[in-house]
């Protein structure tokens, strides 16, 4: 099966998303704002939000399509758009380097186990050397057997690995942080 990935839109971004804003209404702003602002928010707050976010202009992440039906989604910018990862003991910044940050997928349940997340991650290491990254990181889940794909939102490190991804550092069993350089 072949994919298009391109610019997310908030039409798009909207249908994958469903109507419950991705996992328990977080329009996918968990690591873009404070947790308490992000908790406050839930559901309508957060995808009001998003949608101020998308009709500023932002590219926040990518779409990936099936002919005209969005079917998967990717966020993807610069590190310093996710405060949350600084605040994460697990997944503070393991250097200086001005990295990009893969947060989140959400793969439509009909195209899951097909390697659609390896190409949305070839696709946003794209998108952010285009814009000057030097380098791109992921958060993924690792060492879990069975994990429901709905709450593996920051991916799995197979993807990442498949996508040319290293382990860069491991604070948690689980949740290694994953780079590839871009330059």
């Amino acid at each position: 099966m072949t994919f298009e990935i391109t610019p997310a839109d908030w039409s798009g971004f909207q249908t994958v998303m469903g109507p419950k804003g991705g996992c328990g209404g977080c329009w996918c702003r968990l690591w873009r704002v404070p947790k308490k602002v992000h908790d406050a928010d839930k559901g309508d707050g957060n995808r009001d939000a998003m949608r101020a976010l998308f009709d500023s202009g932002a590219v926040p992440g990518l779409l990936a399509m099936d002919g005209a039906t969005p079917v998967g989604w990717i966020s993807v910018a610069p590190r310093t758009e996710f405060p949350g990862l600084k605040a994460s003991r697990i997944l503070q910044p393991v250097d200086d380097l001005p990295v990009w940050s893969v947060s989140c997928f959400l793969v439509m349940p009909p195209y899951r186990r097909q390697g659609l997340s390896v190409h949305l991650l070839q696709a946003a290491c794209a998108f952010a050397s285009e814009r000057g990254a030097p380098a791109i990181e992921g958060y993924p889940i690792d060492g879990k057997d069975k994990y429901p794909p709905v709450y593996g939102w920051t991916g799995f490190a197979g993807a990442y690995r498949s996508a040319g991804f290293t382990e860069i550092a491991r604070r948690s069993r689980t949740r290694p942080i994953m780079r590839k350089s871009l330059d």
